[in-house]
């Protein structure tokens, strides 16, 4: 009989309850809808999940509640599966400050490259990072801490937008909840869709948030800064869709070198000019698909996408679906 799939979860004080608990749920919750327990039953192998801390004691997450670790990172030897990385915020007077262990950060280092699988949830991007270890990918994160990731690693690409991306073996998800679609779609490779799919409805779980799906309305993504020019002209945007939103006619509205504006842009958003416009344009249409009975070119005009045809182009490239799927989903 194969063993179980064994899934490290990392923690360390003050992290998010759910980053931990809600992954966690979806192996156990899969292993049991599969009928393998630990790996008897039906020959498909269920997940053994662990947490491990620093120094093996309880960390008392962000919620208050008490976790038991299972074991020291130290220990954390043999076969690992996949291991999930955890994640904090910490938000005060000064705004919002991801976590940094550096206990988990030098453990990772050492550990992650020997790791079939690794995940990070919420700000665990953050811990990746910082060990080095998405350098030259895509990653996301939680989008109150996005534009820091990219402004504090510049060699990693970050993607505010989706739920999660997958970059060969290197996962990461956006904030919290995100770390169950995570996992969702990890029992979907492990195990096929209709594993996946039964699962997701034993936990009432929508039964498949793309990774694409977009995890914010994007004009809330970044908090207004009064007497802030780039956040000023963000929302003039957001009113202003079917304008020429260019790169240059942009610059030119703040009376700036188009080098230097989208210098600016990217370090106050996380992303750049033209891929912010077009997450705008998007968000505004998916709204329209959602709530009005607007047929698509007069969603497509008034979203600023100009034509039905980049319309669909926007879904696919974005979304991975059309705007009518997207409307049959989520009307």
């Amino acid at each position: 009989m194969l063993p179980p799939h064994r899934v490290v979860i990392a923690a360390f004080p003050g992290v998010e309850l759910l980053d931990i608990t809600g992954p966690a749920e979806v192996f156990s919750v899969a292993t049991r809808v599969a009928g393998t327990g630990t790996g008897t039953g039906t020959g498909r192998p269920g997940y053994a999940v662990q947490i491990a801390t620093a120094d093996g004691g309880p960390v008392t997450t962000s919620s208050g509640v008490r976790l038991t670790a299972d074991l020291t990172l130290d220990e954390v030897d043999g076969k690992v599966d996949t291991l999930l990385v955890s994640g904090a915020i910490h938000v005060d007077g000064h705004g919002v400050e991801p976590v940094l262990d550096k206990r988990i950060i030098d453990w990772l280092r050492e550990a992650v490259p020997g790791i079939p699988r690794t995940g990070s949830i919420c700000a665990g991007a953050h811990l990746l990072a910082a060990a080095g270890l998405l350098d030259g990918l895509t990653a996301t994160t939680h989008w109150l801490t996005a534009a820091r990731l990219a402004a504090d690693h510049p060699r990693v690409t970050v993607d505010p937008d989706p739920i999660f991306i997958r970059a060969g073996r290197l996962w990461t998800c956006a904030g919290i909840t995100s770390g169950m679609d995570m996992a969702l779609a990890m029992v979907t490779e492990d195990h096929g869709s209709e594993l996946a799919l039964a699962t997701a409805r034993v936990m009432v779980m929508y039964v498949k948030r793309a990774g694409g799906q977009s995890q914010f309305s994007v004009p809330l993504a970044v908090p207004a800064e009064s007497g802030d020019r780039i956040d000023e002209l963000r929302v003039w945007m957001g009113e202003h869709l079917t304008e020429d939103l260019s790169a240059d006619a942009l610059a030119a509205r703040l009376h700036l070198s188009v080098r230097h504006f989208s210098r600016l842009f990217r370090r106050r958003t996380g992303t750049t000019p033209a891929a912010y416009v077009e997450s705008a344009r998007l968000e505004s249409a998916r709204q329209l698909l959602q709530d009005s009975e607007l047929g698509l070119p007069d969603i497509a005009a008034l979203s600023g996408l100009g034509s039905v045809e980049s319309l669909h182009r926007s879904f696919r490239r974005r979304l991975g679906t059309t705007p009518a799927a997207y409307r049959r989903r989520f009307r």
